[in-house]
């Protein structure tokens, strides 16, 4: 977990980014090299032999892997984040889950929350799936079809998000071991960005599931947790690591540079000196409040949450314009395959359809404010005395 190893981890991963970029491949040496430095296993429980992670760290590790492959620090996050999960609202099968800890040990166990859905879109936005399961016998049976599942090829588990058939439904995670018959993965991610990421379609065709492998929480007592808005800020982190890699390319091609008019280093002029420094301003920024807002959860405060909220959009914003900034610098080169520059613009746009996303933050933030800025509403009108008892209150007295 020192700065060093991260650092080692990342580069091993550059080693074969372009190449699963190119080939949309399920990228097996990345997540080969994340499993052997024990990244993998971040956010297991102690109970279970783990090791906690805090929202800190969350950033450290994310980023140093955003640098060298941001499909696979995210599909390294998915995993991780669902230890954090059950570590905090156990869900697994006990048992099942010491099986998940203890094969862990020995190779990459990948899993995800697959929740998005192609009618439903993101479920931050709302609403229900439809992906249902039923009781069937002594078990359930789970049908449906997910999109955007990250990690979809290569995972060990589906944690599918699915609702009963009530009017007041269960909604939960279905626990599916990804050999269990009847799950079809069907190759739809064609993307701009993070094209190894292996988030394709998954259709769930009456899959067959023991009775402890669902155990939903009535919809209408739905709750969100702490824990992932306090992790999660890594997921945003990757993608200024990303952002350190197009500063890296930018800075090297700067020294090496040399045109013939100018006869020595565009590293060496105003200009270029002017663009690396405003490069370095938003990757700052946008490290300064990550760091921030997870020092925040890390000692309680009460308003880290709402500071998270926007801490994402503010740290995409930053992230997008750093690589943008250098891509507008170095014209041509910038864009080309042959530089990784290319290849590291693509990827950091795809930090935006994160949840939550910057209208969604802008409008809760918005309201917010606005409701705190509101005048008091006016006293209700005080009752009008009561007349007094006798003859004088009556009309006819006067």
């Amino acid at each position: 977990m020192s700065d060093e190893a991260l650092a080692r981890v990342g580069a091993q991963l550059a080693i074969t980014a372009e190449e699963y970029d190119r080939t949309g491949e399920f990228p097996w040496a990345g997540v080969h090299a994340v499993h052997d430095a024990g990244l993998l296993r971040l956010g297991i429980d102690p109970r279970y032999g783990g090791q906690p992670l805090t929202p800190t760290d969350s950033i450290r590790v994310f980023q140093a892997l955003g640098t060298g492959d941001p499909s696979v620090a995210l599909i390294t996050s998915m995993t991780v984040f669902q230890h954090v999960l059950q570590a905090r609202a156990p869900f697994w099968p006990e048992e099942l889950y010491r099986r998940v800890v203890a094969d862990s040990r020995h190779r990459p166990v990948l899993l995800n929350a697959i929740r998005a859905e192609p009618e439903l879109g993101a479920p931050a936005r709302g609403g229900l799936p439809a992906t249902k399961i039923r009781r069937d016998g002594d078990g359930w049976v789970l049908t449906g079809h997910k999109g955007f599942a990250t990690s979809s090829e290569g995972l060990s588990y589906h944690l599918v998000w699915a609702a009963t058939e009530e009017d007041d439904p269960l909604l939960g995670h279905a626990v599916v071991p990804a050999d269990t018959p009847g799950i079809e993965i069907v190759r739809t991610w064609d993307h701009f960005g993070l094209r190894a990421s292996s988030t394709h379609d998954v259709l769930y065709h009456d899959v067959r599931l023991p009775a402890d492998h669902f155990t939903g929480v009535r919809a209408s007592a739905q709750s969100a947790d702490a824990a992932i808005a306090a992790i999660g800020i890594g997921a945003s982190a990757l993608y200024v690591g990303v952002a350190r890699a197009a500063q890296e390319f930018f800075l090297r091609f700067a020294h090496e540079r040399v045109p013939t008019a100018l006869g020595r280093p565009i590293a060496t002029t105003e200009r270029i000196q002017t663009i690396a420094g405003e490069i370095e301003a938003q990757l700052v920024a946008a490290e300064e409040i990550a760091f921030a807002v997870a020092r925040r959860f890390e000692t309680g405060d009460p308003r880290a949450g709402e500071r998270a909220l926007l801490a994402k959009p503010l740290i995409a914003r930053a992230a997008i314009s750093a690589v943008q900034t250098a891509v507008a610098a170095l014209g041509n080169p910038g864009l080309t395959r042959h530089n990784p520059l290319e290849r590291h613009l693509r990827d950091v746009h795809c930090v935006r359809v994160h949840p939550p996303q910057e209208d969604t933050a802008l409008l809760l933030a918005g309201r917010r404010t606005l409701a705190a800025a509101a005048p008091p509403a006016p006293a209700p009108p005080a009752p009008a005395p009561l007349a007094p008892e006798g003859p004088a209150a009556s009309p006819t007295a006067h």
